[in-house]
């Protein structure tokens, strides 16, 4: 069924009225497991969808405009419905500027559709393999539980989550078994944005990426804290505490972060912090500075935060003073490392037996994140920086600098990938426009596995 025009703004509001089991208070907590997918090391998240509910995987991205999911012959439920479409309306949605489509898109069609009855339409999108479709807005029930101690509480249902239908062909390159995206960048739109304005809580989230496949991570929305892990069955810390902060920085161009060119030229929608310098051992890696600065013109420069990337890629001329100066502090007496062949996309590997493991990672030379000012920076320690590979048909087992050559003229010279923010919990600030970060919990002897988060759709693997 389409949304009636009287109701339209409703479900824009979210309103507090509309939410079910519990009474949600400013600072109730929801909280979902985050996974890294093995075959891609990408990250993905969990949550109950439809009605019934069922438990849902979708791909973590941290700068798409809003959430997708697949709408195939497997999508049932009795609570969808589409948006009548009124070209000035639908352009309020932000899910692609005037688009309006047919509702007999919708894959299955909609039972109640009457062909000339247009809806609001989108354009979903893979930020992974740059693709991107054109589909319709569905409106559905999400849901996710509560935080009151140690286990999952209370479920809170949110029955006015707006998202783009997709085609399945978009999942292409994205982890296994997910059925969609959550989007968590700037926008209203995003995942988290959806959540806030339905619980009128901060505009805030907290992710804490494990650092293995085994284990889960945990995904805070809608809290600034606390944030509790559990170090033993009796006692927690409260990691909130715990965090340090830099500004978040608005990058004023939009244009290309997106295969679609949205209207009015917006800002972007991704998170980017101020890095003024990179110290390896604290020796300053020579970088030109005017590629640290965006341009406001345009929106090059600065350094951005994603989960699109496995690995944090830096502009050749940054990633061949990074890698040189690397490679001589590792050389020195103290690490006494020579390097061997690489193994791509890395071009800096170390056999694995020459290499010390502590409990923060491969012993090699500390890479501190200077951000804006110089007593705040985010220390990245092996387990972050060094990436083990091995092939044991070809007798291959290595350490290698997990930072990529991303070419040049890109538009982010520095983008910080998944490998970097793993047992790192980060919280997005989007109320006070700054992050927060523990750097390495494994130096205190932590995880994010320790947070004991089930991942509840994982199908039993």
């Amino acid at each position: 069924m389409s949304l009636p025009l009287p109701f339209r703004t409703f479900f824009l509001l979210n309103v507090l009225s509309a939410l079910f089991f519990p009474n949600p208070t400013l600072q109730t907590a929801l909280v979902t497991p985050i996974s890294k997918d093995k075959s891609t090391n990408l990250f993905t998240l969990s949550v109950f969808l439809k009605t019934p509910l069922r438990p849902t995987k979708l791909y973590l991205d941290l700068g798409f405009l809003f959430p997708w999911t697949v709408c195939d012959a497997n999508y049932n439920s009795s609570s969808f419905r589409e948006i009548t479409c009124d070209p000035a309306f639908c352009a309020t949605l932000g899910f692609g500027g005037l688009s309006c489509n047919n509702c007999t898109d919708f894959n299955p069609p909609n039972p109640n559709c009457v062909p000339a009855n247009l809806v609001c339409g989108s354009f979903p999108e893979n930020p992974v393999t740059i693709r991107a479709t054109s589909d319709v807005v569905l409106i559905d029930t999400l849901a996710l539980p509560t935080t009151p101690g140690p286990g999952p509480g209370p479920f809170v249902l949110l029955p006015n989550y707006t998202f783009s239908c997709a085609h399945s062909t978009l999942l292409k390159g994205l982890p296994k078994n997910v059925m969609g995206l959550a989007a968590l960048g700037r926008s209203n739109l995003s995942f988290q944005g959806q959540i806030s304005a339905a619980l009128s809580s901060p505009r805030c989230f907290a992710l804490c990426f494990p650092a293995s496949s085994k284990t889960p991570g945990v995904a805070f929305f809608g809290s600034t804290g606390p944030y509790y892990v559990f170090s033993s069955p009796s006692s927690k810390i409260d990691l909130s505490k715990s965090l340090i902060y830099t500004p978040l920085i608005l990058n004023p161009v939009g244009v290309g972060d997106t295969v679609i060119t949205y209207g009015g030229n917006p800002p972007s929608n991704q998170h980017f912090i101020g890095l003024t310098s990179i110290k390896i051992n604290g020796n300053n890696v020579p970088i030109n500075a005017s590629l640290l600065t965006i341009n406001q013109d345009d929106g090059f420069g600065g350094t951005k935060i994603s989960t699109a990337t496995p690995y944090t890629v830096l502009e050749s001329s940054i990633h061949k003073a990074f890698t040189e100066l690397f490679v001589k502090e590792a050389s020195s007496p103290a690490f006494n490392l020579t390097v061997t062949v690489p193994a791509k996309p890395f071009n800096v590997c170390y056999p694995a037996g020459d290499l010390t493991v502590t409990r923060v990672g491969p012993l090699v030379p500390t890479v501190d994140l200077v951000l804006h000012a110089h007593d705040v920076f985010w220390r990245i320690s092996g387990g972050n920086s060094m990436v083990r590979v091995r092939n044991k048909r070809k007798g291959v087992d290595l350490w290698c600098l997990g930072f990529v050559d991303g070419g040049v003229n890109k538009k982010t010279p520095i983008v910080i990938g998944g490998k970097q923010l793993e047992d790192n919990l980060v919280q997005f600030d989007l109320e006070s426009n700054r992050l927060g970060f523990t750097s390495s919990l494994l130096s205190r002897s932590l995880s994010c596995a320790d947070f004991n988060v089930t991942d509840f759709a994982d199908n039993g693997k």
